[in-house]
Protein backbone atom coordinates (compact mmCIF):
# COMPACT_ATOMS: atom_id res chain seq x y z
CA UNK A 1 0.00 0.00 0.00
CA UNK A 2 1.15 3.32 -1.07
CA UNK A 3 2.13 5.71 1.52
CA UNK A 4 -0.56 8.59 2.10
CA UNK A 5 0.35 12.27 0.94
CA UNK A 6 1.15 14.65 3.06
CA UNK A 7 -0.89 17.54 3.68
CA UNK A 8 1.14 20.91 4.15
CA UNK A 9 0.02 23.81 5.06
CA UNK A 10 2.16 26.88 4.43
CA UNK A 11 1.16 30.51 6.24
CA UNK A 12 2.01 33.94 5.09
CA UNK A 13 1.99 36.47 2.63
CA UNK A 14 3.02 37.01 -0.81
CA UNK A 15 6.23 36.73 -2.37
CA UNK A 16 7.39 34.89 1.32
CA UNK A 17 5.14 31.79 0.51
CA UNK A 18 5.20 31.53 -2.74
CA UNK A 19 9.05 30.74 -2.64
CA UNK A 20 8.16 28.12 -0.21
CA UNK A 21 5.37 26.55 -2.61
CA UNK A 22 7.23 26.73 -6.10
CA UNK A 23 9.68 24.31 -4.28
CA UNK A 24 7.17 21.88 -2.41
CA UNK A 25 5.20 21.60 -4.67
CA UNK A 26 7.78 19.35 -7.25
CA UNK A 27 7.20 16.16 -3.85
CA UNK A 28 4.07 14.38 -3.39
CA UNK A 29 1.96 16.49 -1.29
CA UNK A 30 -0.98 18.06 -0.96
CA UNK A 31 -0.71 21.96 -0.71
CA UNK A 32 -2.47 24.62 0.79
CA UNK A 33 -1.72 28.15 0.81
CA UNK A 34 -3.32 30.50 3.74
CA UNK A 35 -3.13 33.80 2.68
CA UNK A 36 -3.05 37.15 4.79
CA UNK A 37 -6.05 39.20 3.69
CA UNK A 38 -4.84 42.85 5.73
CA UNK A 39 -2.29 43.76 2.67
CA UNK A 40 -2.90 47.55 2.52
CA UNK A 41 -0.46 48.61 -0.07
CA UNK A 42 0.14 49.30 -3.74
CA UNK A 43 -2.13 48.12 -6.60
CA UNK A 44 -4.20 45.87 -4.10
CA UNK A 45 -4.63 49.48 -1.70
CA UNK A 46 -5.96 51.15 -4.90
CA UNK A 47 -8.80 48.23 -5.51
CA UNK A 48 -9.27 47.84 -1.45
CA UNK A 49 -9.87 51.76 -1.06
CA UNK A 50 -11.84 52.39 -4.21
CA UNK A 51 -13.67 49.79 -4.87
CA UNK A 52 -13.36 48.01 -1.29
CA UNK A 53 -12.26 44.26 -2.95
CA UNK A 54 -10.50 42.34 -0.41
CA UNK A 55 -6.47 42.33 -0.73
CA UNK A 56 -5.57 40.29 -3.69
CA UNK A 57 -2.02 40.59 -4.20
CA UNK A 58 -0.86 37.99 -2.48
CA UNK A 59 -3.45 35.65 -3.17
CA UNK A 60 -2.15 36.37 -7.09
CA UNK A 61 1.42 35.49 -6.04
CA UNK A 62 0.49 32.37 -4.31
CA UNK A 63 -1.75 31.12 -7.27
CA UNK A 64 1.51 31.82 -9.82
CA UNK A 65 3.41 29.54 -7.76
CA UNK A 66 1.28 26.65 -7.44
CA UNK A 67 0.05 26.73 -11.07
CA UNK A 68 1.47 24.17 -13.44
CA UNK A 69 4.91 25.32 -14.70
CA UNK A 70 5.95 22.34 -16.93
CA UNK A 71 1.87 24.05 -18.87
CA UNK A 72 3.26 26.52 -21.69
CA UNK A 73 0.20 28.01 -22.01
CA UNK A 74 -0.01 28.28 -18.08
CA UNK A 75 3.38 29.95 -17.95
CA UNK A 76 2.05 32.25 -20.32
CA UNK A 77 -0.56 33.37 -18.75
CA UNK A 78 0.91 33.90 -15.96
CA UNK A 79 3.13 36.13 -17.71
CA UNK A 80 0.53 38.10 -18.25
CA UNK A 81 -1.05 38.20 -14.90
CA UNK A 82 2.21 39.33 -13.75
CA UNK A 83 2.13 41.94 -16.00
CA UNK A 84 1.65 45.94 -14.09
CA UNK A 85 0.66 48.97 -15.82
CA UNK A 86 2.83 52.05 -14.68
CA UNK A 87 2.30 54.03 -12.00
CA UNK A 88 1.93 57.20 -13.71
CA UNK A 89 -1.09 56.07 -16.04
CA UNK A 90 -4.72 56.00 -15.59
CA UNK A 91 -4.09 52.33 -14.44
CA UNK A 92 -2.31 53.67 -11.81
CA UNK A 93 0.40 50.94 -11.29
CA UNK A 94 -2.38 47.49 -11.12
CA UNK A 95 -1.16 44.19 -12.14
CA UNK A 96 -3.57 42.43 -14.43
CA UNK A 97 -3.14 39.69 -12.39
CA UNK A 98 -5.02 41.77 -9.74
CA UNK A 99 -7.33 43.32 -12.21
CA UNK A 100 -8.56 39.67 -12.70
CA UNK A 101 -9.27 38.75 -9.66
CA UNK A 102 -10.77 41.69 -8.95
CA UNK A 103 -13.09 41.03 -11.89
CA UNK A 104 -13.97 37.16 -10.92
CA UNK A 105 -14.73 38.38 -7.13
CA UNK A 106 -18.00 40.88 -8.40
CA UNK A 107 -18.88 37.44 -10.70
CA UNK A 108 -18.48 35.00 -8.48
CA UNK A 109 -19.66 37.27 -5.76
CA UNK A 110 -16.87 36.28 -3.31
CA UNK A 111 -12.74 36.31 -3.41
CA UNK A 112 -12.96 32.31 -2.67
CA UNK A 113 -14.96 31.82 -5.38
CA UNK A 114 -12.77 33.99 -7.76
CA UNK A 115 -9.73 31.78 -6.29
CA UNK A 116 -11.91 28.83 -7.36
CA UNK A 117 -12.33 29.72 -10.78
CA UNK A 118 -9.28 30.90 -11.67
CA UNK A 119 -7.70 27.63 -9.63
CA UNK A 120 -9.02 25.35 -12.21
CA UNK A 121 -7.53 27.66 -15.43
CA UNK A 122 -4.04 27.70 -13.80
CA UNK A 123 -4.56 24.43 -13.19
CA UNK A 124 -3.22 24.87 -9.41
CA UNK A 125 -1.03 22.15 -7.51
CA UNK A 126 -2.82 22.29 -4.56
CA UNK A 127 -5.38 25.28 -2.60
CA UNK A 128 -4.72 29.03 -2.05
CA UNK A 129 -7.11 29.67 0.81
CA UNK A 130 -7.74 33.25 2.49
CA UNK A 131 -7.22 33.52 6.12
CA UNK A 132 -10.61 34.92 6.48
CA UNK A 133 -13.11 36.25 4.28
CA UNK A 134 -14.19 39.47 6.50
CA UNK A 135 -12.70 43.28 6.69
CA UNK A 136 -10.33 44.42 9.00
CA UNK A 137 -7.12 46.10 8.69
CA UNK A 138 -3.79 45.56 10.94
CA UNK A 139 -2.60 47.65 13.69
CA UNK A 140 0.89 47.93 15.20
CA UNK A 141 1.09 49.48 18.73
CA UNK A 142 4.61 50.78 19.43
CA UNK A 143 7.17 50.61 22.44
CA UNK A 144 5.76 54.02 23.42
CA UNK A 145 2.34 53.48 22.88
CA UNK A 146 1.72 55.34 19.64
CA UNK A 147 -0.69 53.07 16.94
CA UNK A 148 -0.09 52.46 13.61
CA UNK A 149 -2.76 51.56 11.34
CA UNK A 150 -3.01 50.01 7.92
CA UNK A 151 -0.52 47.45 6.89
CA UNK A 152 1.34 49.60 4.15
CA UNK A 153 1.71 52.49 7.03
CA UNK A 154 3.32 49.67 8.77
CA UNK A 155 5.43 48.55 6.10
CA UNK A 156 6.58 51.84 4.82
CA UNK A 157 7.49 53.59 8.38
CA UNK A 158 11.28 52.78 8.01
CA UNK A 159 13.27 53.99 11.01
CA UNK A 160 9.92 56.85 12.32
CA UNK A 161 10.30 56.11 15.65
CA UNK A 162 10.35 53.74 18.22
CA UNK A 163 10.03 49.61 17.48
CA UNK A 164 7.08 47.08 17.63
CA UNK A 165 5.19 46.34 21.14
CA UNK A 166 2.42 44.54 19.68
CA UNK A 167 -0.17 43.71 16.38
CA UNK A 168 -3.66 43.46 16.73
CA UNK A 169 -6.24 44.25 14.00
CA UNK A 170 -9.15 46.75 13.68
CA UNK A 171 -11.93 44.68 13.98
CA UNK A 172 -12.62 40.74 14.83
CA UNK A 173 -13.09 38.43 12.01
CA UNK A 174 -13.76 35.15 11.67
CA UNK A 175 -11.72 32.21 10.24
CA UNK A 176 -12.00 31.14 6.90
CA UNK A 177 -13.32 27.41 7.28
CA UNK A 178 -11.16 26.12 4.40
CA UNK A 179 -8.44 27.63 6.58
CA UNK A 180 -9.29 25.77 9.96
CA UNK A 181 -10.21 22.54 8.12
CA UNK A 182 -6.93 22.30 6.41
CA UNK A 183 -5.27 23.52 9.74
CA UNK A 184 -6.76 20.36 11.18
CA UNK A 185 -5.98 18.18 8.60
CA UNK A 186 -2.32 19.51 8.28
CA UNK A 187 0.91 16.75 8.60
CA UNK A 188 2.70 19.71 8.92
CA UNK A 189 2.65 23.89 8.97
CA UNK A 190 5.07 25.66 7.42
CA UNK A 191 5.41 29.79 9.04
CA UNK A 192 7.01 31.53 6.62
CA UNK A 193 9.25 32.75 4.97
CA UNK A 194 7.96 36.41 4.98
CA UNK A 195 7.98 39.19 6.81
CA UNK A 196 7.41 38.55 10.12
CA UNK A 197 5.31 41.72 11.31
CA UNK A 198 3.34 42.00 7.88
CA UNK A 199 3.15 38.63 6.26
CA UNK A 200 3.26 35.62 8.81
CA UNK A 201 1.91 36.96 12.44
CA UNK A 202 -1.27 38.86 10.64
CA UNK A 203 -2.13 35.42 10.08
CA UNK A 204 -2.16 34.79 13.99
CA UNK A 205 -4.30 37.39 14.82
CA UNK A 206 -7.51 35.57 13.45
CA UNK A 207 -7.92 33.99 16.82
CA UNK A 208 -9.33 30.43 15.58
CA UNK A 209 -6.26 30.11 13.30
CA UNK A 210 -4.19 30.87 16.64
CA UNK A 211 -6.15 28.17 18.50
CA UNK A 212 -5.55 25.62 15.78
CA UNK A 213 -2.16 25.85 15.39
CA UNK A 214 -1.33 25.90 19.18
CA UNK A 215 -3.49 22.99 19.30
CA UNK A 216 -2.49 20.83 16.83
CA UNK A 217 -0.27 17.24 17.06
CA UNK A 218 1.44 17.70 13.99
CA UNK A 219 4.85 19.80 13.23
CA UNK A 220 5.11 23.44 13.22
CA UNK A 221 8.33 24.49 11.22
CA UNK A 222 9.16 28.45 10.98
CA UNK A 223 11.22 29.42 8.41
CA UNK A 224 12.86 32.67 10.02
CA UNK A 225 14.12 35.49 8.08
CA UNK A 226 17.28 35.81 6.31
CA UNK A 227 17.48 39.72 7.01
CA UNK A 228 16.55 41.76 9.51
CA UNK A 229 14.33 45.03 8.63
CA UNK A 230 14.42 48.78 9.45
CA UNK A 231 11.64 49.80 11.82
CA UNK A 232 10.54 46.19 12.39
CA UNK A 233 12.86 43.36 13.24
CA UNK A 234 16.26 45.98 13.39
CA UNK A 235 18.61 44.08 15.87
CA UNK A 236 16.17 40.68 16.16
CA UNK A 237 18.40 37.55 16.27
CA UNK A 238 16.50 34.19 15.62
CA UNK A 239 15.32 33.67 18.99
CA UNK A 240 13.89 36.91 18.90
CA UNK A 241 11.51 36.01 15.59
CA UNK A 242 10.83 32.69 17.02
CA UNK A 243 9.96 33.84 20.53
CA UNK A 244 7.35 36.50 18.56
CA UNK A 245 6.09 33.25 16.58
CA UNK A 246 5.57 31.56 19.67
CA UNK A 247 4.30 34.36 21.66
CA UNK A 248 1.18 34.59 18.97
CA UNK A 249 0.16 31.26 19.07
CA UNK A 250 -0.15 31.14 22.59
CA UNK A 251 3.11 30.17 24.12
CA UNK A 252 3.05 26.95 22.31
CA UNK A 253 6.33 25.77 21.23
CA UNK A 254 8.16 25.34 17.78
CA UNK A 255 8.85 22.09 16.31
CA UNK A 256 11.71 23.11 14.18
CA UNK A 257 13.08 26.53 13.89
CA UNK A 258 15.23 26.75 10.17
CA UNK A 259 17.97 29.65 10.22
CA UNK A 260 20.28 30.06 7.71
CA UNK A 261 24.05 29.78 8.03
CA UNK A 262 25.28 33.54 6.97
CA UNK A 263 27.74 33.68 3.73
CA UNK A 264 27.32 36.55 2.37
CA UNK A 265 29.79 38.54 0.00
CA UNK A 266 30.43 42.02 1.15
CA UNK A 267 28.95 43.31 -2.21
CA UNK A 268 25.92 42.07 -0.60
CA UNK A 269 26.04 42.87 2.70
CA UNK A 270 26.63 46.70 2.20
CA UNK A 271 23.33 46.63 -0.23
CA UNK A 272 21.58 45.45 2.89
CA UNK A 273 23.89 47.62 5.50
CA UNK A 274 22.81 50.90 3.50
CA UNK A 275 19.11 49.95 4.21
CA UNK A 276 20.08 49.31 7.94
CA UNK A 277 19.42 45.58 7.44
CA UNK A 278 22.11 42.19 8.67
CA UNK A 279 21.84 38.86 8.33
CA UNK A 280 19.78 37.20 11.05
CA UNK A 281 21.87 35.26 13.12
CA UNK A 282 21.19 32.30 15.93
CA UNK A 283 21.84 33.64 19.35
CA UNK A 284 24.09 30.79 21.09
CA UNK A 285 21.41 28.87 23.54
CA UNK A 286 18.28 31.75 23.48
CA UNK A 287 16.64 30.15 20.25
CA UNK A 288 16.23 26.55 21.83
CA UNK A 289 13.61 27.93 24.08
CA UNK A 290 11.25 28.55 21.79
CA UNK A 291 12.21 25.36 19.24
CA UNK A 292 12.79 21.87 20.01
CA UNK A 293 15.01 21.53 16.74
CA UNK A 294 17.06 24.21 15.25
CA UNK A 295 18.32 23.41 11.58
CA UNK A 296 21.05 26.01 10.44
CA UNK A 297 21.67 25.65 6.34
CA UNK A 298 22.27 27.23 3.14
CA UNK A 299 18.49 28.36 3.12
CA UNK A 300 19.69 31.68 1.15
CA UNK A 301 19.79 31.93 -2.80
CA UNK A 302 21.53 35.41 -4.19
CA UNK A 303 19.69 36.71 -7.19
CA UNK A 304 21.57 39.72 -8.41
CA UNK A 305 22.39 41.12 -4.60
CA UNK A 306 18.91 40.47 -3.37
CA UNK A 307 18.83 37.77 -0.62
CA UNK A 308 15.66 35.54 -0.94
CA UNK A 309 15.25 31.72 0.41
CA UNK A 310 16.18 28.70 -1.68
CA UNK A 311 12.89 26.88 -3.10
CA UNK A 312 14.82 23.78 -3.25
CA UNK A 313 16.43 23.59 -0.11
CA UNK A 314 13.92 25.05 1.90
CA UNK A 315 11.46 22.37 0.56
CA UNK A 316 14.24 19.60 0.99
CA UNK A 317 14.44 20.25 5.10
CA UNK A 318 11.22 20.67 5.32
CA UNK A 319 10.06 17.48 3.67
CA UNK A 320 12.89 16.08 6.00
CA UNK A 321 11.76 17.43 9.07
CA UNK A 322 8.11 15.89 8.73
CA UNK A 323 10.03 12.39 8.31
CA UNK A 324 11.11 12.79 11.82
CA UNK A 325 9.34 11.66 14.70
CA UNK A 326 7.77 14.59 16.54
CA UNK A 327 8.23 15.41 19.92
CA UNK A 328 5.65 16.16 22.42
CA UNK A 329 4.48 19.64 21.89
CA UNK A 330 5.09 22.20 25.13
CA UNK A 331 4.40 25.37 26.32
CA UNK A 332 6.84 28.47 26.81
CA UNK A 333 6.43 30.75 29.75
CA UNK A 334 6.03 34.19 28.18
CA UNK A 335 6.50 37.39 30.58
Amino acid sequence: MSEKRKNIVVIGGGSGSSVALRGLKSYDTNLTAIVTMFDSGGSTGILREEFGYPPLGDIRQCLVALSDSDNQQIVALNSVLGFRFDAGSSLRGHSVGNLVLAALTTVYSGVQGAIDELSKVMQLQGQVVPVTLEEAHLCARLVNGEIIRTESAIDLRGANGPGISDLFLSDNVKANKRALDAIKNADAILLGPGDLYTSIIPNLLVNEISDAIRDTKSPIIYACNLMTKLGETAGYGASTFASEIVRYIGGRKLDYLLVNRPNFTSQVLDVYAAEDAQPVKLNNGDAEHFAQEIIVSDFAFIDGLTVRHDSEQLASIVMEAIQRPVAISQSVGLD
